[in-house]
């Protein structure tokens, strides 16, 4: 019985693999596709990036993230140095003061979206 299951299954994993080797010969790619094809840029044509010098948008757009990245470290640095400040003004074993609780709350979300930033 069981050599009979094993054959049944045999033999419908070879039809299967050769149902998806036939569908996909029938399908393969196109060799000549019907979409636009693009010509060679010739200089003087137009050409998309005529000032070879200027900047690509992706470039802009990193530039501008890094810049932003910088603000905000600056910034998480400013807070994460008054933090400290009353902290050390505060006896923390008597008293947590709430605008010690904010601030930390504050430099928490300005470092995730720093985090944020920086994957991209």
């Amino acid at each position: 019985m069981w050599e009979s299951r094993r054959t049944l299954l045999r033999n419908f994993a070879g039809a299967a693999a050769a149902y998806v080797m036939a569908a996909s010969a029938v399908t393969g790619q196109d060799p000549f596709p019907t979409s636009k094809r693009q010509s060679p840029v010739r200089p003087g044509d137009d050409d998309p990036n005529p000032n070879p010098n200027a900047k690509s948008p992706t470039k802009v757009m990193l530039e501008e993230n890094q810049k932003d990245i910088k603000k905000n470290i600056e910034k998480l640095f400013e807070l994460a140095t008054q933090l400290k400040d009353q902290v050390e003004k505060t006896d923390a074993t008597a008293v947590l003061s709430l605008a010690m609780v904010k601030k930390a709350e504050e430099i928490e979300r300005l470092a995730r979206q720093i985090k944020e930033r920086a994957k991209g």
